[in-house]
C-alpha cells in the first residue's frame, strides 16, 4: 500500500504501505504486505478478539489524525509506516519521525483509549524496509522491538511489496529477525501483508512465507492487499476479492500444512476503498459490505481498507482522475466504508 511519507498530490497508495506515488505493481498497470517451533509454522490467530469474530482493523497514518479514524469503532488499528529514514538501522514512523516521537505517542494513546489496540506496520510501498539497511539479524530485531515497544503492542505487520519483495536477502534477513523477537516476546503476534492477484499469491509472497516458515516464524496472519490488479482487472471490485482470498487460502493450506478453517482464521483482507490506483478500479460501498459478508462467512480474522483518511467524498462528490490520499473519489458519508466493513 502507499504511504504518507510523501506530499498527497497523487493520492495513497497500495496498503498503507497503502505517497503520491501508485502502489507497488501486482497488475500489468500497477505502479511501484513461546519459543517458534520447528517448521511447518502453522497459521494461527491466537487473539482474543479474533477468536470471537471478524474484526475490523484499519490502516491509518501514525502521524496524522483524520475525522474518520474512529469510524466503525475499529478493534485494532494498523499504523503505517515504520521504515528506515535514510540508509541507516534507525526505525522511524514514514521515515521521518523519531520511533519516541511525543506527538505519535499521544495519537497512539488515543487510539487505545476506548479498548482498541494496535498494530505496526513496517514497510509499505514507499521509502526503505528496515531489513534493506540492517546488516544483521540481531541489530533488525532491536529496530523492531523499539518501534513495538513505542507504540506499547505485541502486534506487529510487514507490508512488503514492490522490490523489497524480490530481495532474496532482505527476505531471509527479517524472516531471521522475526524468529529472534519472537524468542524473546513470546505473545508477539505477526502478519504479513502482501500484494494478491485474483489468482491468488504470487511466487513471490509464496517465497515470502516459506522463508518465514523455514526461521520458525509463527505467522498469525497473512494479509491480502485485494486492489490495484491490472488494467484488464476493470469488472466488480468485490467479486475479485472474493477470488483472491479463495485462490489464496488453497496456497495457505499447503504453505502451512492447516486444516481449511484454520486457513481461513489465518487470512486477513485489506481493500483501496473509492478509487484504486489502477483506471478502471473503484472499489464501492457494496463491494465493502460483499467482503464483509464473505469474512464472516468464512470466519477470516480480520478485515481492513487503505485508509482511514480516504473514508470520505472529495470535494463536491466529484471523482479525480487520480486516487487521492484524503478522499476515496466515490460519492458517500463520512466514515461509511469503516462502519461496512466493520458490518
Amino acid at each position: 500500500m502507499r504511504s504518507y511519507r510523501k506530499p498527497a498530490a497523487a493520492g495513497l497508495g497500495c496498503l498503507l504501505a497503502l505517497a503520491t506515488a501508485a502502489c507497488s505493481g501486482q497488475g500489468d498497470a500497477a505502479a511501484p504486505a513461546s519459543k517458534a517451533p520447528a517448521s511447518p509454522t502453522s497459521v494461527t490467530s491466537p487473539t482474543a478478539t479474533a477468536a470471537a469474530g471478524t474484526s475490523y482493523a484499519p490502516y491509518l497514518s501514525a502521524t496524522e489524525a483524520a475525522g474518520t479514524d474512529t469510524a466503525g469503532s475499529p478493534t485494532t488499528y494498523n499504523l503505517a509506516f515504520v521504515i528506515a529514514g535514510g540508509d541507516d538501522c534507525t526505525p522511524r514512523w514514514n521515515g521521518t519521525h523519531a520511533i519516541g516521537d511525543a506527538k505519535v505517542a499521544s495519537r497512539v494513546a488515543k487510539l487505545k483509549a476506548d479498548g482498541a489496540r494496535v498494530r505496526v506496520s513496517f514497510g509499505g510501498a514507499s521509502g526503505k524496509e528496515l531489513a534493506v539497511n540492517c546488516d544483521s539479524a540481531a541489530a533488525l530485531a532491536t529496530a523492531y522491538g523499539k518501534a513495538l515497544d513505542a507504540a506499547g503492542t505485541t502486534l506487529a505487520d510487514f507490508d512488503i511489496e514492490g522490490d523489497e519483495l524480490s530481495d532474496s536477502a532482505s527476505i531471509a534477513l527479517r524472516s531471521e529477525a522475526i524468529a529472534r523477537l519472537q524468542e524473546e516476546r513470546a505473545d508477539l503476534e505477526v502478519s504479513f501483508t502482501l500484494p494478491v492477484m485474483p489468482s491468488g499469491l504470487d511466487k513471490d509472497g509464496l517465497a515470502l512465507l516459506a522463508s518465514a516458515n523455514d526461521k520458525g516464524v509463527q505467522v498469525s496472519t497473512v494479509n491480502l492487499m485485494t486492489m490495484n490488479y491490472g488494467s484488464s482487472y476493470d469488472g466488480d471490485m468485490g467479486g475479485y476479492a472474493l477470488t483472491a482470498a479463495k485462490a489464496a487460502h488453497t496456497q495457505l493450506r499447503k504453505t502451512f500444512g492447516t486444516s481449511d478453517p484454520a486457513a481461513w482464521r489465518g487470512m486477513a483482507l485489506t481493500s483501496m476503498i473509492g478509487v484504486n490506483d489502477v483506471a478502471n478500479e473503484t472499489f464501492t460501498l457494496a463491494d465493502a459490505a460483499e467482503v464483509r459478508a464473505f469474512a464472516e462467512e468464512k470466519g477470516i480474522a480480520w478485515v481492513s481498507m487503505w485508509s482511514t483518511a480516504r473514508d470520505r467524498q472529495c470535494a463536491d462528490g466529484s471523482k479525480p482522475a487520480e486516487a487521492a490520499t484524503n478522499c476515496s473519489g466515490v460519492k458517500q458519508e463520512a466514515g461509511a466504508f469503516g462502519k461496512a466493513f466493520a458490518g
